[in-house]
């Protein structure tokens, strides 16, 4: 097992994911079989639990594990299924090791964070880094561990210790360090002192950076360059310029320019590594499409402009999975991606009397978005404004994708404007907590007042319905598909007492859970595009495969949805869907 470790200085959210992803993607050309591990020094067991507004998102694996939203940069541009134990935190460890001792594992010694703590931190990382993570069922080649936070960080010394550890027990050509680092511009200068003291800083901990990737606004000049070589003891082609790029994902392409990957091969003799003939085919077609893909982004004419009508707007990860698949869509459909964030609370009729200013500018986005996307959420904060949003949409024929909560409260607003079902009825038990008697009721499996681990989580089959294959969303999946398999978070579904009264008013349900009791699909078929899933497609989107509901979404509100269909149904082998290519969308080929 080789392991690339990624650290960060300076400053937290400098980018390391997107670094650690890249790395992954490059060795993954060269046809390696390649896994990742994020390390997060906070006592939190998971993610599960923590504010959106705090933490970003909370991205859900296939075993229901929620975790950090780096794990979804992983698996979209590795194109990996990861476990929950592929997110290590401080409560996980400290949790195992104290279990251990309950049971008596240390034979009555003194329990302490050396050798113990960072003995099973140690082992925690060599256990997972060989569970196969990909089509090819091996254990992978490389293991990519992303430490989160910056070096120094007292929360993370444990971590810094085992991994320092951890190099000691490899051979040299085993492990190798990428940090991470800032370079401010300070009245038109590049300012390197920052990047020395945090590489010093790092090498004190007892780890030794092989290559330091510098991120900033503007390319590096030749003499910042030769001074962060000179002072951090590295050569200069070790010293990677992480420019601001146009998209994200053109940054493996930004590395690959500058030798990221013979750094690598160099370093940790990736070349003598035997890799299968059929297994170094697939890296150079992933990354011809990835080029193919990414490339020339900036150049796209046509925009499409879309509101995502959200209530954890502070922070700008709260919904990154949502983004990216929007994202990801758009780049399939040749568009330039325009996403607007519109606070729910200010579509309401409360905000007009408070700040008129904010109402008429939200109502004034919604009305001429190109589509209307209502994604997860919890609480009843802001939530008359989605419903108010999704009733836009249904009567104005604007193209709707309600996600979760989303769908949630397109079923709402369905029961209260088509079908005339009364208040308190046409609500959710989630918003008022009253009683059971509503159109979105709490799922029999919830245990009201336990809140972490409690919810629906994790991959979960959905059934196509009979007499559905009229529907729009289908048809993107493959009409031979009798079911599909997405992943979930939720504690709330449609009630089964109203689905007989909702679909005969032309809500229907397209999609079931395999008891055929809970709710998973809904769609109108006489609308260009409203289609809600209980179900988080978002998690399941990648890159080079994007998401069948985000897809649609963004084909139908750029008006190309026949023809992006027609591109999914003649999609070509190794998950690689290049069907498209071979299809002009409004004049505009890839």
């Amino acid at each position: 097992m080789k392991y690339v470790l990624v650290s960060g200085g300076v400053i937290s959210g400098v980018g390391k994911g997107i670094i650690a992803s890249s790395a992954g993607l490059l060795l993954k050309t060269m046809g390696l079989k390649v896994s990742s591990i994020k390390i997060d020094p906070y006592i939190n067991t998971d993610a599960g639990t923590m504010n959106p507004k705090e933490h970003g998102e909370v991205y859900v694996l296939d075993d229901g594990g929620e975790v950090d939203l780096d794990l979804g940069n992983y698996e979209r541009y590795l194109n990996v299924t990861l476990t929950r134990d592929n997110n290590i935190t401080l409560g996980k460890i400290y949790s195992q090791v104290i279990e251990r001792e309950r049971r008596g594992d240390y034979l009555g010694k003194t329990v302490q964070v050396v050798p113990h703590v960072t003995g099973a931190i140690e082992e925690w990382i060599t256990k997972v880094a060989k569970v196969p993570v990909d089509d090819t069922n091996e254990e992978p080649d490389v293991c990519i561990i992303e430490l989160g936070g910056t070096v120094g960080d007292i929360e993370s010394m444990a971590f810094v210790e085992a991994l320092c550890e951890l190099r000691r027990n490899c051979a040299r050509e085993d492990f190798m360090q990428i940090h991470v680092s800032y370079v401010p511009m300070v009245h038109g200068e590049q300012k390197t002192k920052p990047t020395q003291m945090a590489i010093r800083a790092v090498r004190s901990a007892g780890l030794v950076p092989d290559l330091i990737a510098c991120r900033c606004e503007q390319p590096l000049e030749e003499g910042a360059v030769d001074k962060i070589a000179r002072f951090c003891q590295v050569p200069v082609p070790h010293v990677l310029n992480v420019r601001d790029m146009p998209s994200t994902y053109q940054v493996p392409i930004l590395l690959y320019e500058q030798q990221m990957l013979q750094n690598m091969t160099s370093a940790m003799r990736l070349d003598t590594i035997k890799v299968s003939p059929a297994l170094r085919q697939k890296g150079l077609d992933i990354w011809d499409t990835w080029k193919g893909l990414c490339l020339g982004l900036e150049n796209l004419r046509e925009d499409i402009s879309i509101v995502l009508v959200g209530k954890y707007l502070e922070c700008p990860d709260s919904y990154c999975s949502v983004i990216k698949s929007l994202e990801h869509a758009a780049m399939r459909c040749r568009r330039k991606l325009n996403v607007k964030m519109v606070d729910a609370e200010h579509l309401e009729p409360a905000c007009n009397k408070s700040d008129p200013a904010a109402f008429h500018k939200a109502w004034h986005d919604v009305c001429t978005a190109s589509g209307i996307l209502v994604p997860g959420g919890f609480g009843t904060r802001g939530t008359e404004g989605m419903i108010a949003a999704a009733k836009w949409a249904r009567e104005n024929k604007t193209p709707y994708l309600g996600v979760c909560l989303g769908m949630q409260i397109a079923v709402v607003e369905f029961a209260r404007s088509v079908c005339n079902v009364p208040l308190p009825q046409a609500t959710s038990f989630e918003f008022d907590n009253r009683d059971e008697d509503r159109i979105i009721v709490s799922m029999p499996e919830h245990h009201t007042g336990v809140i972490g681990g409690t919810m629906r989580l994790g991959l979960r089959p959905t059934m196509w319905q009979p007499d559905t294959q009229w529907s729009k969303l289908r048809a993107l999946y493959g009409l031979e598909n009798e079911s599909i398999n997405e992943r979930h978070r939720h504690r709330y579904e449609v009630n089964p007492d109203y689905i007989g009264q909702l679909q005969d008013k032309g809500l229907t349900f397209i999609g079931k859970d395999e008891t055929g009791v809970r709710m998973e699909v809904i769609e109108l078929q006489d609308h260009p595009w409203f289609v809600g899933v209980q179900f988080h497609p978002e998690y399941l989107s990648r890159v080079l495969v994007p998401s069948k509901p985000y897809l649609g979404f963004i084909a139908a509100s750029a008006g190309i949805l026949s023809q992006v269909t027609k591109a999914e149904q003649m999609q070509t082998v190794e998950g690689l869907a290049t069907g498209i290519d071979h299809v002009k969308l409004n004049g505009v080929a890839k």
